[in-house]
């Protein structure tokens, strides 16, 4: 199965994206200024069985934390209907001058599910409070929505976003790296196309979906882990995944480790 990018996805799809984007509207009134998609929906590679829908939101001002209480209520209700959501907003002034990790206003992933379903019904404010956040990931979001987002409603990407300096955007994608080297065995599909597409952007300077990265690892890595990324890509099409060799995908992690920290000392040294 290929995945489907936003220009071409099923009409179930966009309906749910615009459903959420309608009631994200009702809550922050005329101060969106756009909704963006990244990710594999924004790339190619959407799975409906098993892919996020990824979005940054951007707001002219803060949001109040009774809009995030809102906010919260409306995540909790549409994702995983059917699909997973993650979402951060984040207003203007938070992108006017660049700084890594960015600020946000609000974030929403199933990690989050649970924490706020208990922050709405005993009516606490540990996380949904007045509190600006900061999170390292948004400068990955960001660089892919400056190359190959979609601005499903608002102004111009290039209006609102900054360019993110290239050794932020590693900084980020490192972060990520490192979690999936360590959890490679647990989760082998997610991690092992993380580990490529880290990999084939130090390697060709090119941002890619985990399809694409995956689909470019069985050109480029050597033979004896073939069999293995075949496997990835086979289970990524699907929502269940394969029956793994663990000593295969230590042999595939330690591959990429030395692989992407020579890169990473190459950019260093530059």
């Amino acid at each position: 199965m290929m995945g489907f990018t936003w220009d071409a996805c099923p009409s179930g799809i966009r309906k749910f994206v615009h459903d959420v984007l309608h009631d994200t509207k009702i809550i922050t009134k005329d101060d969106m200024s756009g909704f963006y998609i990244h990710g594999s929906l924004a790339m190619g590679g959407f799975n409906p069985r098993r892919s996020d829908i990824d979005a940054l939101v951007v707001t002219t001002t803060p949001l109040t934390v009774q809009q995030k209480r809102m906010l919260a209520g409306v995540f909790l209700r549409y994702s995983k209907q059917p699909y997973p959501l993650e979402v951060h907003f984040l207003h203007e002034k938070q992108l006017e001058n660049w700084r890594h990790p960015c600020l946000y206003d609000f974030h929403y992933s199933e990690h989050w599910r649970n924490r706020y379903e208990k922050e709405l019904m005993e009516g606490t404010h540990d996380y949904l409070n007045d509190e600006e956040k900061r999170d390292a990931d948004l400068a990955a979001h960001i660089t892919v929505i400056n190359h190959r987002g979609v601005c499903v409603t608002g102004k111009p990407v290039q209006h609102v976003f900054p360019s993110v300096p290239r050794a932020h955007y590693i900084s980020s994608i490192m972060n990520d790296f490192r979690d999936c080297l360590a959890n490679i065995v647990q989760h082998p599909v997610y991690a092992t196309l993380n580990m490529l597409r880290v990999y084939k952007y130090l390697k060709e300077g090119t941002i890619s979906s985990k399809q694409e990265a995956g689909e470019w690892g069985l050109i480029e890595l050597p033979s004896e882990y073939q069999s293995t990324i075949k496997k990835v890509m086979r289970s990524y099409t699907r929502e269940k995944d394969d029956s793994f060799d663990t000593n295969a995908l230590r042999e595939l992690k330690d591959y990429l480790m030395k692989a992407v920290q020579k890169r990473v000392g190459e950019v260093n040294d530059a």
